[in-house]
């Protein structure tokens, strides 16, 4: 719950800097000085990006979380008992040996979203944020492209 409020309250101040960044935009434009005008102009591009993007991230998330319960429910959430260092982070020798095992489940089972899933989760822990993500939107396309049960 601490997340969702962290996440709450980070785009909120992403929305009250875009409102903001959109009026100085408008100021700019009213400018006379044309350089102004031109900056304004310029700027008036970002806050349609950034909501893009922050609406992107939370659909993300969204979806992410949505498939964690459904694997939580069947009990098919990898299990975090990975060795850590004393500072918290998970060992890479161990994390790498558990990535091997999720990396065959997926080659094995390429069109289920699950196998996707778990192997995003084996990438996240060994510190392949990168291909963790790509993973992750993988098991979501595949969730989404799978035909309704029930």
């Amino acid at each position: 719950m601490r997340t969702k409020i962290w996440v709450a309250a980070i785009c909120l101040l992403l929305v009250f800097y875009l409102v903001v960044l959109v009026q100085r935009s408008v100021l700019l434009l009213t400018d006379a000085n044309p350089v102004a005008k031109a900056l304004g102009a310029a700027l008036i591009v970002l806050p349609p990006i950034g909501a893009w993007a922050m609406l992107r991230e939370l659909f993300f998330g969204v979806r992410m979380e949505k498939l964690a319960s459904i694997l939580e429910k069947e009990g098919g959430l990898p299990v975090d008992d990975l060795p850590r260092t004393p500072g918290g982070r998970i060992v890479r020798e161990a994390a790498d040996a558990e990535f091997l095992k999720y990396q065959r489940e997926a080659e094995a089972a390429p069109e289920d979203w699950r196998s996707w899933f778990r192997l995003s989760c084996a990438y996240d822990a060994a510190g392949d944020r990168k291909r963790a993500r790509s993973s992750m939107r993988d098991a979501i396309r595949l969730y989404r492209s799978a035909p309704a049960v029930g």
